[in-house]
Parts: structure tokens; C-alpha cells; sequence
């Protein structure tokens, strides 16, 4: 893992250096393609809350002419002109913005808008973060690709020792198995191809479901009982906290219930979010299961 984003780092040296040479910018994104710039791009749009709090990480917050409903972080997100939501954007507003560039998220957008948008000449870079590591590569590209290099690889290197200091602290201690719920009705969870699931391997936890085909995956109280889960981490907001509390104490024979202690709760812009702030919500999630281990 540390020797790839070490990699990635001096690849975006070896980048950086080459837009010079040629005045071309080039970077490959998260889906493997190619992404061209004849200058570094000062009007961007960005269709993920990741996206933006990326953009804002490498320096490039400034540039974003447009986002997506619920990219409110940091503070300064909040006043970006929205285009939309999920699963649709405002395609004539995204025009009638004149991006030179559109950051996308294929696993929630809308992808014949995307290749609509394409079409009409616009680069597009597609954003999926799969491993930690790639929060990182999406942090260095965001520079190049807006002319930030500096202020990103500074960002980059910041968050790189965080990832190196939990790796180090908690991927090898004592294993506990983990059931992760993303919402309630119906229970939707993940399985180890996703963001999370790599994040709960890095603080020494299991994925139950980690091998079920979907990504994210729904499941029934019965498999999550069946599962004989240690505990059970809920990406919920305060409005939520109490019901899926209160749907989840209701099932006594569950092995997370056993001492009413083993029912926790983590703010999902920390974790669901695949933007720098993954590292804080991974912070905060190594330490609740450090925190249990003498506990099982």
C-alpha cells in the first residue's frame, strides 16, 4: 500500500514536469482512462460531495463553478452554484456554466448524462476510490489537472502519513468482525470491493458480508443475526440515531446486543464520503475498535 503511494507521488512530479514539456496535461483516472487538457482548468464541475471536498484539498476549491446537492464541505462548498442531485443533474445548467472540465462519479451519476456532457466537448475525469490509496492518486491528479501541483502534493503527503500511522497502529492487531449498515429500509450494506470495507480491514475488523457480489449489497436482519457479528457500525445522521437504535435493540438474539454495548454509531460524511475526511472517520473508527478488543 505505502509503496504505491509513494508512487503515485512521484508520478505527479514526473506529471507536473511534463506539462511543461509538451503544454499538455494528462492524467488517468480511477475508471483507467485517459484525461487530456490543453491548460489547467479553471472551471470545474464537480457531481460528488467527495469530489468537491477533494477539490478543496488539492487546492482547487476556488474553481469549481458548480457542484451537486449535499457538497456542503468545507464551509466554502456551501456557496457553489448546485446543478442538481442524484441520480440526475441539470445538463443545460452544467453547459450554461462553461466547464473545461466535469468530475464525475460513475457509481451515482447519471452516465448517458455523462457521455451527453462529453459529447458536447467537456473532459470529463471519472472518480471512484476503491482503496485509501486512491483518495490520495484523486488528491495529486486534481492538482495537475487545475494547475495546484504543489499545494496538492503537499496535501497528498500530509495525508499519506495518516494512512502510514494507521496502517502501522491497527491493521494487525486483534480481528473483529464488523457489520457495516449504509441505511435501514431496506438494510443496504458493503462487501470487500468497497471503500469501507477496505478502511475496516486497515483498523483490524471483518467485513461479514465481504463476500457477497454487490457492492453495496441489501441484506435481512436474519443473515446480520446469522452473521454472529461482533458489532454494528451504523453510518447514521442524528435525525436516524435513535430509530435504527431502536430497530436494531429490538432483535435480542443478536450477537451485537449481548451487554447492550456493542451498538455504535459513526458520522457517514466520514466514511460513506470517499474524500480526504475518509481519514478522520478511519481515525475515529481504528480507536472504537481498539477500544472494544479488551471487551470480546
Amino acid at each position: 500500500m505505502i509503496l504505491r503511494i509513494t508512487t503515485i507521488l512521484l508520478l505527479a512530479v514526473c506529471l507536473s514536469l511534463s506539462v511543461s514539456a509538451d503544454s499538455t496535461i494528462r492524467v488517468i483516472d480511477d475508471k483507467g482512462q485517459l484525461v487530456e487538457l490543453n491548460k489547467p482548468a479553471n472551471r470545474i464541475v464537480s457531481l460528488a460531495p467527495h469530489i468537491t471536498e477533494t477539490l478543496f484539498a488539492a487546492g482547487a476549491g476556488d474553481k469549481i463553478v458548480g457542484t451537486i446537492a449535499h457538497s456542503d464541505y468545507p464551509a466554502a462548498a456551501k456557496k457553489i452554484t448546485r446543478i442538481g442531485g442524484y441520480p440526475s443533474a441539470d445538463i443545460e445548467k452544467i453547459i450554461s456554466l462553461q466547464p473545461d472540465l466535469l468530475i464525475v462519479w460513475p457509481s451515482a451519476n447519471n452516465l448517458k448524462q455523462i457521455e451527453q456532457l462529453h459529447k458536447f466537448g467537456i473532459s470529463v475525469y471519472r472518480s471512484e476510490p476503491r482503496v485509501p490509496e486512491d483518495i490520495i492518486k484523486n488528491i495529486v491528479n486534481f492538482g495537475i489537472l487545475s494547475g495546484t501541483n504543489n499545494i496538492a502534493r503537499k496535501s497528498a503527503e500530509k495525508y499519506t502519513k495518516k494512512l502510514k500511522y494507521l496502517e502501522k497502529n491497527y491493521s494487525n492487531k486483534r480481528n473483529i468482525k464488523l457489520f457495516y449498515q449504509l441505511w435501514n429500509k431496506p438494510i443496504i450494506t458493503i462487501n470487500d470491493d468497497h471503500l469501507i470495507s477496505k478502511i475496516i480491514n486497515l483498523c483490524g475488523g471483518t467485513n461479514v458480508f465481504a463476500t457477497l457480489p454487490s457492492l453495496t449489497p441489501n441484506v435481512s436482519v436474519e443473515s446480520v443475526i446469522s452473521s454472529n457479528t461482533d458489532i454494528i457500525l451504523a453510518g447514521a445522521k442524528k435525525d436516524k440515531y435513535q430509530q435504527w437504535k431502536n430497530e436494531w435493540q429490538s432483535w435480542l438474539p443478536l450477537a451485537a446486543n449481548k451487554k447492550g454495548k456493542k451498538l455504535y454509531f459513526i458520522n457517514p460524511d466520514l466514511l460513506n464520503r470517499a474524500g480526504p475526511r475518509i481519514f478522520e472517520g478511519a481515525n475515529e473508527l481504528c480507536r472504537l475498535l481498539d477500544s472494544i478488543r479488551s471487551n470480546l
